[in-house]
């Protein structure tokens, strides 16, 4: 099969390590099968892993990729979820699991013709969505809808500001936040993607490089911050006195440091989310019947084939698009 792999581990320059080409098809465990992927999005988990962040070199050469829509064996429209828990551990919760990877760390990924996966990790696809749009929900629409709708504990007429407002996570957040009704803020360096982030419901959105952007957003009740680092930093000062940040991100290269103590004394929660299987489904039977609808549905920024991974993981590199950046795998 065709599939797209890790062959090497490149710190400053990761595509050096991406491959493209033949390889065996998926061995199939017990309790496993095979899903035909016909679309699979992209994240920077996947960079990060041709970095060697979660991926030593003793596993290489391994598939990349986390999400993916497709068909199993007996012919049903799947979306794949890619936490997997540690086999010994026997079921449950795979996001309370310290043993647990995602596909592409431990076991092959989804940037390939066929994937492997625990039965348990499919999901029924809505048919109201393509494969395109179902394979953007795993990461980036079920962490932004677990973001508001559970970490955040947001009230009605709350306010939150999405940090990076380009990415996926980013815009799926946007999307949903104001679907829900509340205010949303967003920021970025790009003049195009605030727009983007305008069209999509923000109230407003800024350049974070601006003396005083600041000053048009907080205070807020929520900051989901995608960037990290100083600017994350800066963010957490906009919170309102009991607030919380969720942090679902590290454009920068690195994880908000802020001081407990500072969050204590103001009464901030600091989270991540995560999600499991059994709530990815419940995702797309309730929130994502809007998508069904035609009234919410994932923004997808480009799309490349199979074959153009690289170009596809260049353009995730660059953070020049809006949305997901979906790879489509055609027949043979």
């Amino acid at each position: 099969m065709f599939a797209v792999t890790a062959t090497k581990i490149d710190a400053d320059n990761p595509l050096n390590g991406l491959t493209a080409g033949e390889r065996p098809d998926p061995d199939v465990p017990d309790g496993w099968t095979t899903v035909t992927v016909k679309a699979a999005a992209l994240n920077h988990h996947d960079l990060w892993s041709l970095k060697g962040v979660g991926l030593p070199a003793d596993r290489l050469p391994m598939i990349l990729g986390c999400d993916a829509a497709g068909v199993d064996e007996d012919g049903n429209e799947v979306i794949v979820h890619s936490v997997i828990g540690d086999p010994g551990r026997g079921g449950g919760d795979e996001t309370l699991d310290p043993k647990r990877s995602l596909l592409s760390e431990t076991y092959p990924g989804t940037l390939a013709e066929k994937v492997a996966v625990p039965r348990r990790n499919l999901v029924p696809k809505p048919a109201g969505l393509s494969f395109e749009e179902a394979a953007c929900l795993p990461t980036a629409w079920l962490t932004a809808y677990r973001m508001l709708f559970d970490k955040a504990g947001l009230q009605p007429g709350a306010s939150v500001l999405v940090q990076g407002a380009g990415g996926g996570v980013a815009t799926a957040a946007i999307a949903l936040a104001s679907a829900a009704g509340y205010r949303v803020y967003a920021t970025s360096r790009s003049e195009a993607k605030r727009e983007r982030a305008r069209e999509l419901g923000a109230d407003e959105a800024v350049d974070y490089r601006e003396p005083g952007w600041a000053g048009k957003v907080g205070p807020v009740d929520v900051v989901f911050d995608g960037v990290g680092g100083d600017v994350a930093r800066e963010a957490f000062t906009l919170l309102r006195s009991g607030g919380r940040m969720v942090s679902f991100g590290l454009a920068s290269g690195e994880w908000a440091s802020i001081p407990e103590e500072d969050a204590a004394g103001r009464g901030v929660t600091l989270v991540r989310p995560q999600a499991t299987p059994e709530q990815l489904r419940e995702f797309t039977v309730s929130a994502l019947q809007e998508a069904a609808q035609g009234r919410l549905r994932p923004v997808i920024g480009r799309r490349f084939p199979l074959e153009g991974a690289a170009d596809a993981h260049r353009a995730i590199e660059s953070r020049s698009t809006v949305g997901k950046t979906l790879l489509e795998v055609r027949p043979g």
